[in-house]
């Protein structure tokens, strides 16, 4: 019922929004809702990806978790998703077309028999125990691909097509990285911060809460408890009066990076038009990692083109003084 309401907040938090741009999942609003909807819902995901910036933030996510990745050409796909079903490991099915094999629809449908306390997912004649912590990643390069109804009925569809108000807040991070790596380094430090803030404000409260729930007789009497009230009560305002500062030290971090908001708005206009040559002729496609590292090579040259101008007007400059100085000289003589 608050008035600044905002469901991200609820879905997740700072840090683990930090910990997803780590794993190389961009920080544009639309990508970091998408990353929230992927880890809250309880359907299989259906990945809408042409740029890949989906399935390389998903790659590096659950490699520790020993991620299968296929795709529907490879024979043995059958086999990898049983035994994936069986051992909890999470499977993704890369490069999908409009049409998906029939064989898989019990397990992106979770259709799951109950047989006691196991639960068990029917493969052709095969009924595989499920493991929980077992996961199906349904991935698409094509950027509006048609699949059946049903199929978008039991799967979670994602769409993690860029937006071009996305690939400015992307490349706005990039220009700040290569411009001001001062700015972004704090800024990944505040977010520590706070996370660090929250984390032991959390713990004061239980330790209270437990401290209270435990005490005999009159509170007051207990001098630790009261002692323990005291330093909990002067931590807690501490700890108030540095997220003070860190909001106004965010907000300075944020108009200090607005200021290069034209140049990743120019780059957002450039590829997006870009990306509409195809239209001329198939030969005309071009990808965002490609198109980055183009940004990346032109903030560069630029960078070093400066450097050299500046000599020269030094030098022009003790030329024209030489200039000015000698025929003074030559008067004097």
């Amino acid at each position: 019922m608050s008035d600044d309401s905002n469901v991200l907040n609820i879905l997740t938090s700072p840090a683990q929004i930090a910990t997803w741009n780590t794993q190389k999942l961009p920080s544009d609003q639309v990508s970091v809702e998408n990353g929230a909807i992927l880890c809250s819902s309880e359907r299989y995901s259906l990945i809408i990806d042409p740029q890949l910036q989906g399935i390389t933030w998903l790659k590096e996510r659950a490699k520790n978790d020993n991620l299968q990745v296929t795709r529907l050409t490879n024979p043995k796909i059958v086999k990898t998703i049983e035994f994936a079903i069986e051992q909890g490991q999470p499977v993704m099915i890369e490069n999908l077309d409009n049409a998906i094999d029939a064989v898989l629809q019990p397990v992106y449908a979770r259709a799951v028999i109950k047989k006691g306390r196991n639960r068990y997912i029917k493969m052709g004649d095969k009924e595989l125990a499920l493991n929980p912590k077992f996961n199906l990643f349904l991935h698409t390069k094509l950027s509006n691909p048609h699949y059946p109804p049903e199929i978008q009925a039991e799967c979670t569809l994602i769409n993690f097509t860029v937006t071009e108000t996305g690939l400015e807040d992307q490349l706005l991070d990039l220009v700040v990285l290569k411009e001001r790596p001062d700015l972004s380094a704090q800024s990944v430090e505040l977010i520590q911060q706070q996370n660090e803030f929250k984390i032991t404000l959390s713990n004061l409260e239980e330790d209270l809460l437990q401290r209270l729930a435990n005490a005999q007789g009159d509170i007051l009497d207990d001098i630790e408890l009261v002692e323990n009230l005291e330093k909990s009560k002067m931590l807690s305002v501490e700890i108030s009066e540095k997220v003070a500062i860190a909001k106004e030290t965010q907000a300075a971090i944020y108009e200090a990076s607005e200021a290069y908001r034209p140049a990743a708005n120019r780059g957002a206009l450039v590829f997006f038009l870009m990306n509409e040559l195809f239209m001329i002729h198939s030969f005309y496609r071009f990808s965002l990692d490609s198109f980055i590292i183009v940004v990346k090579r032109a903030i560069d040259i630029v960078a070093e083109a400066m450097k050299p101008v500046k000599k020269e007007k030094g030098s022009d400059d003790e030329e024209e003084e030489e200039e000015e100085v000698d025929p003074d000289d030559e008067e004097g003589e």
